[in-house]
């Protein structure tokens, strides 16, 4: 099993972050959590777990609401413990997410600024080659927001923003969620079954005679609708 970085900010999107680590220890991997100040903040107001102001009670929180299975493959730091193992390429970290990714620590990790534990992780996976994944939630996106996205990407990280696609007909908000994980945990190179997988348009209805529209599916079964509505 490889060993994870999973760093959390405060942009919104913090279920996507819950579903990763779950997937990740749910697969047996050793994941290593930091959380950002804004990031406690948004993560109770998202998914009701007190991490703390900075992160000191985030382990405990993590524990508790993915039971004590689950929990034990997770490690958590404070945001501020620069001395922790993922702050080092001796850590030997498989890779690092950043998930969400706020746009200050997006733009801080862009010019090498390490002022936490979670940019410092990021900082690190560049410099030892390593995958480094940001997964920001932003809309709509600056200039200035672009360009920085464009010169990680040059640098080696991968942009994977939380858009989720609707081509397999999500059903649930989970569903959506776990388009954008499994989409993650496959370029982390872990195999997975988090998101659905592309299978092609042979069981397509044919388009209605003259009108040239897909014939109309059940929103919950998928099944086509044998009747126009009225």
């Amino acid at each position: 099993m490889a060993k994870f970085f999973v760093g959390i900010t405060g942009g919104s999107g913090h279920a996507y972050a819950e579903r990763l680590i779950r997937e990740l220890a749910g697969l047996g991997h050793e994941v290593g959590v930091s959380i950002t100040g804004a990031g406690c903040k948004v993560l109770r107001h998202e998914l009701g777990l007190d991490a703390g102001t900075m992160g000191e009670n985030l382990e405990v929180a993590l524990r508790q609401h993915l039971g004590p299975e689950l929990g034990q493959r997770v490690r958590a730091y404070r945001s501020e413990a620069v001395e922790a193992p993922p702050s080092s390429g001796t850590s030997l970290t498989g890779g690092v997410v950043i998930c969400p990714c706020s746009m200050g620590t997006l733009a801080r990790v862009a010019v090498g600024f390490s002022s936490n534990l979670v940019e410092r992780a990021a900082d690190v996976a560049l410099k030892e080659r390593r995958d480094l994944i940001l997964v920001p939630r932003e809309a709509p996106y600056s200039e200035l927001h672009l360009e920085n996205m464009l010169r990680l990407a040059r640098l080696g990280a991968t942009i994977l923003p939380a858009s989720p696609g609707f081509y397999h007909r999500p059903r649930s908000v989970d569903d959506l969620v776990g388009h954008v994980v499994g989409k993650i945990l496959d370029r982390l190179g872990v195999h997975n079954k988090a998101g659905a997988r592309w299978s092609g348009l042979d069981d397509e209805p044919q388009p209605e005679p003259g009108t040239g529209a897909p014939v109309p599916r059940d929103p919950l079964s998928g099944t086509p609708h044998t009747e126009r509505p009225s």
